[in-house]
């Protein structure tokens, strides 16, 4: 391997070292491609020994350079050969004096390259979903830690009515355990090609084996070897839908994260102040302005997430444009657009789940945004109570309006919001309800409805889906 003052002298994507775990690099790494591609081939060569093609000697001889990968040996002969698969494969087979002879037996590239993919792919889906149960554990706590505070809702991003901390949070919550189980759905159904051949019919292995029931039983064989279920039917490859019902789970995650740090950018500017995400004793906000506070976990979240939402529309164009029997135009652009998705989407979850796990709340920032503003949302709950004790509805609208729009002007103007002393001196208002009754009803602090129990709802039922799938997760076979 190169040492760290020369590995970097040529261009590196940054989704090779940057971002992504150890784990979800090393998935999509070229060494455990081929490691996995041998483990195809020894899974078929083992079957057909049971169908008796192969002898166990040269099983055997496989099955103990399995392991072996030579990429230098490898990438000389595609050099010259200029097939990748091929290469490894006249590698391998170079390392197997017994059993080189019967590799890749009535194999087509495809059914060596898709079951290795779909191994990564299901792989990779578990990773996330482990991570995206951290993430969504870490946002149930903070739903039920501030189910009870009440802050300022926004509409058109503009003041509204009073929500809590913890009923915005479940929002969130809620959109991601949507993703969970999409990507849960997505993740239980993956499927691999098979060994179907050149074109999905099964035609070598129904000529080597002399018959569709034996070239059938090989291929249940072999797949269960790999822990993997094939597609009934597909052609040289496995249905390109497929990778693009991974990529749309994938992007439905990184649009929920989006939001999520878009809406904590908001709240993190210094009008409002009242979130922002954690910040190191010796970080740098900016190299010209030293006070600077900036939300770079956030923004690099919306930034990768745009990435990833645009992924989708390859693997669409991929799977519409295989036409017949296969085209070999995905090739080059499923080498990055998969492993970049499951990178990047994994990125987007490990830095979401340390903003939640440890974002910051002001309450005093919350408190004074409330103050501001929330007299103006209680005008609804007055108006509830006014023509309850008999008021005419739209005559008490038109005072409120009246009284708001004074008031909004000279909040707008700096001073104090002097709405609750103009409604309390009204004598239309006062006709109906006591000065002091109107002055409980526009302390918005309680105007938040069932929001606690809605949230503290949603954080239990979060919690029992992670669980009733936390199982099964643990059981995913290892690619």
């Amino acid at each position: 391997m190169a040492d760290h003052e020369t590995e970097h002298e040529a261009y590196a994507s940054p989704f090779s070292w940057r971002y992504g775990s150890e784990a979800m690099r090393a998935l999509w790494s070229e060494r455990h491609k081929r490691r996995l591609w041998r483990q195809i081939w020894l899974a078929l060569a083992e079957a057909q020994q049971s169908s008796g093609l192969v002898s166990e000697a040269q099983v055997a001889d496989l099955r103990a350079h399995v392991d072996d990968v030579n990429m230098g040996q490898a990438h000389q002969i595609e050099a010259e050969i200029m097939h990748d698969l091929m290469a490894e494969l006249r590698t391998y087979a170079s390392q197997c004096p017994a059993g080189g002879a019967i590799l890749h037996l009535g194999a087509t590239s495809m059914d060596v390259e898709d079951n290795a993919e779909v191994l990564r792919i299901r792989a990779g889906l578990g990773l996330i979903l482990t991570n995206l149960g951290l993430l969504l554990q870490a946002l149930a706590a903070q739903v039920e830690r501030w189910a009870d505070q009440p802050c300022m809702g926004f509409t058109h991003l503009q003041p509204a009515e009073p929500t809590t901390v913890g009923y915005r949070m479940a929002q969130y919550a809620q959109d991601l355990a949507t993703d969970f189980e999409e990507l849960y759905r997505v993740w239980e159904g993956i499927r691999g090609k098979g060994f179907k051949g050149a074109v999905g019919t099964s035609a070598s292995y129904v000529q080597l084996l002399g018959s569709a029931e034996a070239a059938t039983e090989m291929e249940e064989r072999a797949m269960d070897a790999l822990g993997l279920r094939p597609f009934a039917v597909s052609t040289q490859t496995y249905p390109r839908k497929q990778d693009w019902l991974v990529l749309n789970a994938l992007a439905g995650v990184a649009g929920s994260l989006h939001k999520f740090t878009f809406d904590l950018r908001l709240l993190q500017q210094p009008p409002l102040g009242e979130w922002a995400e954690p910040f190191a004793q010796r970080q740098v906000g900016s190299s010209a302005m030293p006070f600077k506070r900036n939300p770079i976990n956030a923004e690099n979240v919306g930034s990768l997430a745009r990435y990833v939402a645009a992924l989708p529309r390859v693997a669409w164009d991929n799977a519409a444009h295989s036409l017949l029997e296969r085209t070999l135009d995905d090739s080059a652009n499923r080498r990055v657009v998969l492993a970049e998705a499951f990178i990047a989407t994994e990125e987007v979850v490990r830095r979401s789940t340390r903003l939640g796990r440890d974002l910051s709340i002001d309450t005093e920032a919350r408190a004074r945004t409330l103050q501001a503003y929330g007299t103006f949302a209680a005008t609804e709950r007055l108006l509830m109570e006014l023509v309850k004790a008999g008021a005419d509805r739209q005559a008490m609208h038109e005072v409120m309006r009246s009284h708001s729009m004074a008031a909004w002007a000279a909040v707008k103007a700096g001073q104090p919001n002097p709405l609750l002393e103009s409604l309390g001196a009204d004598d239309q208002v006062l006709a109906h309800l006591s000065p002091e009754r109107v002055r409980a009803l526009l302390d918005a602090g309680d105007y938040v409805g069932d929001a606690p129990e809605r949230a503290r709802r949603l954080a239990s039922d979060v919690r029992t889906r992670l669980s009733h799938r936390r199982a099964r997760l643990d059981q995913r076979p290892p690619a």
